[in-house]
């Protein structure tokens, strides 16, 4: 992570510190204005390099433990942003129109998903070549469809521990979701939106491209630094176990050595006593 003072240059340049027309300002976002400049008020980049460090930590931590984040941006001009960065760490996003239920009637989209998996499948090994071309042609389409919208949480199995979201104002189906069903959420929230419907808020603006691209590649580079030291402490305990597996092994073959060479060891040879009657010399009989 870099220091303060250069990410603070960076977001500068980025544009993050614009915010929305004094008149769409929400008074709930005072504590994070600096100051109004021909109209439109100026986010505190201080209180947005704060709370984006607090927000990459918790993210961070989550990715660490092996839970999933979803990534929520349906703007335009965060599709893009969004579906590359969810797809560098390998996690969910939805970047087209948000479901309704999509969290909490997450098994009928489950559903969705199997049909749409199983269409494809169909679809490339031959399973069609005995229908007709409309109905294949309807198929295709049908899954097209599909996976423009579920395409990004076609490998989700489970509902997510955290949601990142880039308007908090423009998904409140999302958040409203989210809140419901207790899920953690972290989002940019700007000048006219409620920083307390999230709970880890970053105030930013959430309009212009460059603002959106580097508050979310900073996100996702934590979550990256998570998963690798996830990955570490994984590679860690397999090499103790196997040492220990090894350990254990060679002292069982050290103590079967040891009895091995105990039960060898030569001693006196026992006399033979014959039984009466068996042969040899016959017992002397009494008078």
């Amino acid at each position: 992570m870099e220091n303060n003072t250069s990410l603070q240059q960076q977001l500068l340049e980025a544009g993050v510190h614009f915010g929305h027309l004094r008149k769409k300002w929400n008074p709930k976002m005072l504590p994070y204005i600096y100051a109004e400049k021909k109209g439109i008020h100026i986010i505190d980049l201080n209180k947005t390099v704060e709370c984006l460090q607090e927000t990459a930590l918790a993210l961070k931590n989550i990715a660490k433990s092996g839970k999933k984040i979803m990534f929520v941006g349906t703007k335009k001009q965060a599709k893009e942003i969004v579906t590359e960065c969810a797809q560098r760490v390998n996690m969910p996003y939805v970047t087209e129109r948000w479901l309704g239920g999509m969290l909490t009637n997450f098994n009928t989209v489950r559903k969705s998903v199997k049909k749409m998996q199983s269409i494809e499948k169909m679809l490339n090994d031959g399973s069609f070549d005995n229908i007709t071309k409309k109905e294949r042609l309807q198929l295709s389409r049908d899954k097209d469809k599909m996976e423009k919208v579920l395409g990004g949480i076609a490998q989700l199995g489970r509902v997510p521990a955290a949601l990142f979201i880039i308007d908090i104002g423009h998904e409140h189906i999302a958040m409203s979701e989210a809140k419901r069903l207790g899920i953690t959420t972290f989002g940019m929230v700007d000048t006219n939106c409620d920083p307390n419907k999230v709970d880890f808020p970053v105030p930013a603006n959430d309009d212009a491209t460059k603002s959106i691209a580097i508050i979310t590649n900073y996100i996702t580079a934590a979550i990256a630094e998570g998963l690798a030291e996830r990955q570490a402490e994984k590679s860690e305990e397999d090499e103790s176990e196997e040492s220990a597996d090894n350990a254990t092994r060679f002292s069982v073959d050290e103590e079967g050595d040891a009895d091995g060479g105990r039960r060898g060891k030569p001693g006196a040879p026992k006399r033979r006593v014959p039984a009466a009657g068996s042969g040899g010399r016959k017992p002397a009989l009494k008078k």
